[in-house]
């Protein structure tokens, strides 16, 4: 079992492991209802405020949006192509990885108590916060540490989601054999 105490942690900047785009506003009487994620400034629902089915040059998977107003510094990963507004911003991870780039989301997140309506999380300030990453032998983000500490978790929530769910249909079925029959 991996553990993030027994790792040297670093700074760095958000703008040495990512680079940062911002988004573009699709108004509400531009929408069009549709199925394409369309990710604001939500801290809930993973960012996504509405679902279009507008296009644009924002449209893109595997990234990290990072909200700029509303809820500002909550940072949500999209593996999925979604469509960014500009009261978030973008950021495609230099080293793009799910496991990564959710290890980073919560480290961007935990600096959110320092921004408020008031003190935007704006682009400039988003190049320069600092986040702290576990760092290998070279002092460079541990990438591989990283990814295998979320696999991890990942399997620990599915074991005990699993184990639930188990539990849960043996008392449906009237806590006998648990299985179904024909």
């Amino acid at each position: 079992m991996l553990d993030i105490k027994d790792r040297k942690w670093k700074d760095f900047f958000i703008e040495e492991i990512a680079t940062i785009n911002s988004g573009r506003d699709i108004y509400e009487a531009e929408r069009k209802k549709g199925n394409n994620p369309y990710v604001s400034s939500s801290s809930v629902n993973n960012g996504i405020c509405h679902f279009v089915s507008n296009e644009n040059a924002t449209m893109e998977a595997g990234c990290i949006s990072v909200n700029r107003n509303g809820s500002v510094g909550y940072a949500f990963y999209h593996p999925y192509k979604a469509l960014y507004s500009n009261d978030c911003r973008k950021l495609r991870l230099k080293y793009p990885n799910k496991y990564v780039a959710i290890f980073i989301t919560t480290q961007i997140t935990a600096q959110r108590g320092k921004y408020s309506y008031g003190y935007k999380m704006g682009t400039g300030r988003l190049k320069r916060q600092k986040i702290m990453l576990p760092i290998d032998k070279n002092g460079n983000p541990d990438y591989a540490f990283m990814e295998q500490y979320i696999k991890e978790r990942e399997k620990q929530i599915i074991q005990k989601y699993i184990s639930y769910i188990g539990k849960n249909a043996e008392k449906s079925v009237g806590g006998g054999g648990g299985g179904f029959s024909d």
